[in-house]
């Protein structure tokens, strides 16, 4: 005959209950602390490392270590050596920045005067000699000096009149 020897319980505690077995009982806590008494434990510590940080970071001035170093070695004879460093004269520099001349850039039009020679005057010095003169554009009259030109005027063209009134190159 075999006999099973009874379970026996884990080190870490009683096993769970199956689940649905009793609703109405409440379940035990997980763990065996509390999750508040992390901060019981963690906030003093967090304030006494603080603490000692901070009087390690105080007690690290050096001048006044090394002024009761020298009390204690010699109580008779203190000496103090006090330097003072003269400023450098500090240099300024000046720029000026001056722009570059802008390159000049003409544009030269060239006009050609185109005039018709006298027909019949043949030198006899009748009369001003300008009677059949002609002009192929009005850029032409303006440096001739004659603008405006009435109709019936030496130069006059209709090729000159652009609205047709009778006066060209207005």
């Amino acid at each position: 005959m075999s006999h099973n020897p009874p379970p026996q319980q884990p080190p870490w505690g009683r096993p769970p209950e199956p689940a649905g077995s009793n609703p109405y009982v409440v379940p035990a806590p997980a763990g065996g602390r509390p999750k508040w008494t992390r901060k019981r434990v963690l906030f003093p510590a967090a304030g006494l490392l603080f603490f000692i940080g901070v009087g390690i970071g105080g007690s690290g001035d050096s001048t006044k270590t090394e002024e009761v170093a020298s009390a204690k070695a010699a109580p008779a004879a203190t000496v103090t050596t006090t330097e003072t460093a003269e400023p450098e004269p500090a240099v300024t520099e000046t720029v000026t920045a001056s722009p570059e001349p802008v390159p000049t850039v003409t544009k030269t039009k060239t006009v050609k005067v185109t005039v018709a020679p006298d027909a019949g005057s043949g030198g006899s010095g009748s009369g001003g000699g300008s009677e059949s003169a002609y002009y192929a554009n009005c850029s032409a009259v303006r440096a001739a000096g004659a603008a405006p030109i009435h109709a019936g005027d030496p130069g006059y063209g209709r090729h000159l009149d652009r609205d047709g009134d009778g006066v060209a190159c207005e």
